[in-house]
């Protein structure tokens, strides 16, 4: 006999299974190889990068150097006005505005690693050098393309789990980079005693053939239907590009070359960091503010480029602007500061590397899959605010299972449950957190603002964790964790006081 409890938990089981088949759908699918096509690059310039350049023989301190090239997806954000603005010729009249650029990106990363395939920085370090660079700004744009694209492609109720899938191909594409690479690697030959530059050139050849999976996708996907506004005359385009390059070097120059002082309060250290920004962004604005005086290009030109994506968000949200940049800037602030010493304490703790690696590397990475999808399929049962505000008290109180970890004994069954834990609340935090950036875009300033605010998300948690040894010093494993997990609880208050004045799709 079928009673009304069981017809009732039938009910909820289809409503589960209606949820899930979100993921059917070809948009969110196709967000998926984008996603790997997007995580692909960034190690291939890091860590697999550095592993090549010390087997064939490159000193450290140079090795470091070759980071700078990840400055690119800090600073995305400064020239993704100029990509929401400036067509592509050919590209654009025949595949569309996004599209194009995201086209773009892809061939041209394609080529690099080709071109690095041929390289040996053993004897050409000046040449690599000029393609990882090049590499690592394709990359920020292809990260800042995709992200454009998967906003403008798909209704808000997809978004969700487009964010998911966007997550898990990203994560996908890092381990292939990572893992996928040193073993290709060393299956060419790379873990001979010997250099061997054969391996590594053929591994990035290889690495450049999994690229053109992103670059196929972008080939067979539609192009968005919305419309945007872009500059038509070439004069403006040309003048544009050349004082926004001009502008861009000012910024880096005074960055790169600003004073080294040594201090050692945390807080001191933080106001200095902030005013380099600072002073860098006022060497970028007085380029900006010379060219117009001296009549290089229109007034309009420059600020419906670079000021319009900003005042169009102050003029939406009015003073909530404010407090929606606030959960921006420190969303991520517990699990991020947390994670700069994730790697220290479990080595501190006695953990082996063969067991960090399993329990980080593996099952984590099942548990961020986990939760990126159970992230997206919670937000197409509930509204965002709901699973925003899960992800944010997920993210924080994650971190006093740490705290529960650095009371007890180093046992694997313990390391493996705060892993798994740690990376399922990670996925559905950030597939919560991404659905709420998209909510907040405007579809004619796509690039610029969703650029803006995720360089603004990274800002105060990257600062907060350079001095998170200082901190674990002063107050030891315990006791951090415990504080990492209350830099959380503002963004959790915010979002409850103001979850009627913030506007979430």
């Amino acid at each position: 006999m079928i009673t009304l409890t069981r017809i009732k938990n039938m009910i909820r089981s289809l409503n589960w299974y209606s949820s899930l088949l979100i993921y059917k759908d070809i948009r969110v699918l196709r967000i998926l190889i984008l996603g790997f096509s997007s995580g692909l690059p960034i190690l291939l310039i890091f860590s697999t990068l550095s592993l090549w350049l010390k087997s064939a023989g490159i000193d450290r301190s140079t090795i470091t150097i070759f980071s700078w090239a990840g400055l690119a997806y800090s600073f995305k954000f400064l020239w993704a006005p100029v990509i929401d603005k400036m067509p592509i010729g050919y590209l654009t009249k025949n595949f569309g505005h996004r599209k194009s650029w995201l086209i773009l990106s892809q061939l041209a990363l394609i080529i690099l690693l080709l071109m690095v395939g041929f390289v040996d920085p053993k004897n050409n370090l000046k040449l690599m050098a000029f393609l990882i660079v090049f590499i690592g700004f394709s990359s920020a744009t292809q990260d800042a393309m995709v992200d454009t694209y998967r906003i403008e492609s798909a209704p808000i109720n997809l978004q969700s789990a487009m964010s998911g899938t966007y997550i898990i191909g990203y994560r996908l594409g890092m381990i292939t980079a990572g893992a996928g690479s040193l073993f290709l690697a060393s299956l060419f030959g790379g873990d001979e005693k010997i250099y061997n530059a054969n391996a590594w050139q053929r591994t990035y050849m290889t690495m450049a053939f999994l690229q053109s999976l992103g670059l196929l996708c972008s080939l067979l996907s539609p192009e968005p239907t919305s419309k945007r506004k872009i500059i038509k005359n070439f004069k403006d385009r040309f003048r544009l590009i050349c004082i926004f390059i001009f502008s861009i070097l000012s910024f880096v120059s005074v960055f790169n070359f600003f004073p080294n002082i040594e201090i050692e309060d945390p807080f001191s250290k933080g106001v200095l960091t902030s005013s380099k920004f600072l002073i860098a962004f006022l060497a970028m604005f007085c380029t900006f503010y010379i060219s117009i005086q001296i009549k290089l290009i229109p007034k309009q030109i420059l600020t419906s480029t670079f000021w319009d994506p900003i005042s169009n968000f102050v003029k939406k949200y009015g003073t909530m602007a404010i407090i929606i940049l606030i959960i921006i800037g420190f969303y991520r602030v517990a699990d991020i500061v947390m994670g700069v010493v994730a790697n220290l304490f479990y080595s501190d703790k006695g953990y082996t590397l063969n067991q960090i690696a399993t329990f980080s590397k593996f099952w984590g990475l099942l548990a961020t899959i986990f939760g990126g999808l159970l992230g997206g399929i919670l937000a197409s049962r509930y509204n965002n605010f709901i699973v925003l505000l899960l992800g944010a008290i997920l993210a924080a109180s994650s971190n006093l299972l740490f705290a529960l970890l650095a009371t007890l004994e180093p046992k694997v069954g313990y390391l493996m449950v705060v892993i798994i834990a740690d990376n399922i609340s990670g996925g559905i935090a950030s597939v919560a957190f991404v659905a709420f950036l998209s909510s907040l875009t405007n579809v004619n300033f796509t690039t610029s603002q969703f650029a803006l605010f995720t360089s603004f998300m990274l800002f105060f948690p990257k600062i907060i964790g350079g001095y998170s040894g200082m901190i674990v010093d002063s107050v030891g494993y315990y006791n951090f964790f415990v504080l990492t997990a209350l830099m959380g609880l503002p963004v959790i208050i915010l979002i409850l006081v103001f979850k009627n004045k913030i506007y979430i799709k």
